[in-house]
């Protein structure tokens, strides 16, 4: 657990420093702004395009997916179920925090532990989830809010991750995974990706004017960080996956709800204060439950 936990703490140190940056004004508060969206319509994207287009995808994804899906269908089934105790609004958030995740932290936690092979399966199996959670999730909150559920949709097809997911799979699998240039840029953004993701996922928590109800966001949590990777580790169990498959696929299990849940709850009119605070709380408490979950996780391979 030690050698996992100072793995990954150069991680959340990097998140913790891009909090203190922002709120220390440096380099300004605009700067974090369009860093963030640099990262989101270029760095990212970039990332996703150049893993996923030079990636061996002939070994087939099976048990990865099935492992994958196995944690966030069980995550948000249990996220709408509770969420039905409470009014739309918060049920939406609850439902937000129960499944959705931090595709940043993943990827940089799957590097910190397992170097380029780790960071080449996280990266794939954020394109099996990314599409796959946020259609579903749009889909659920839509039908709890009532409307602009369809303009949403339509935003996800210009979804810049989602696009990139797909280019990358269409060149994979027209045989093009090194055009001179074309991925050469792309390697280079995606290097700079991580570190810049990390500062910026820091620079968005908000510790202060926190609000919400200690119920919700306790069931958030029992979905993400329990519900979740309990569901991956018992697929596990069953199928006796490859380990490093594996171990991916629970650190996506465990990972705190990403920040875009706050703009997604805001744009659909869902609760966003409560957001926040699910968004806040989950991360700085995975910095302790991440490397617990991974634990056991390998105590689970040693047994199997």
């Amino acid at each position: 657990m030690l050698i996992t936990f100072l793995a990954i703490a150069p991680v959340f140190a990097l998140i913790l420093m891009g909090y203190g940056l922002r709120r220390g004004g440096i380099p300004s508060t605009e700067f974090w702004n369009l860093n963030d969206r640099l990262v989101y319509w270029v760095l990212m994207p970039a990332l996703f395009f150049a893993k996923i287009s030079a990636a061996d995808l002939s070994g087939g994804l099976g048990d990865y997916a099935v492992l994958l899906y196995a944690g966030f269908f069980s995550a948000i089934f249990c996220g709408w179920l509770f969420g039905r105790s409470f009014a739309p609004p918060q049920a939406s958030s609850l439902l937000q925090g129960s499944a959705r995740f931090n595709t940043f932290i993943g990827l940089a936690i799957a590097e910190a532990l397992f170097g380029t092979p780790g960071l080449q399966i996280a990266v794939l199996g954020s394109a099996l989830l990314v599409p796959v959670v946020n259609v579903t999730v749009v889909t659920i909150m839509a039908r709890q809010l009532g409307g602009g559920g369809k303009s949403i949709v339509l935003g996800l097809v210009k979804n810049p991750l989602i696009l990139s997911i797909v280019a990358g799979a269409l060149f994979n699998f027209a045989g093009l995974n090194e055009v001179p240039v074309l991925h050469e840029i792309a390697r280079i953004l995606g290097d700079a990706a991580l570190p810049i993701m990390l500062l910026c996922v820091g620079a968005n928590l908000k510790l202060r004017g926190l609000s919400g109800s200690v119920v919700i966001i306790g069931l958030s949590m029992a979905g993400k960080l329990l519900i979740n990777p309990l569901a991956v580790i018992l697929a596990a169990w069953v199928l006796a996956p490859d380990p490093l498959v594996f171990q991916v696929a629970l650190i996506f299990a465990a990972l705190p709800v990403g920040v875009a849940s706050y703009t997604l709850a805001r744009e659909m009119r869902g609760d966003a204060s409560l957001m926040a605070a699910m968004i806040t709380t989950q991360t700085l408490l995975s910095f302790l439950t991440l490397p617990v979950t991974l634990m056991i996780g390998q105590a689970v391979l040693s047994l199997n």
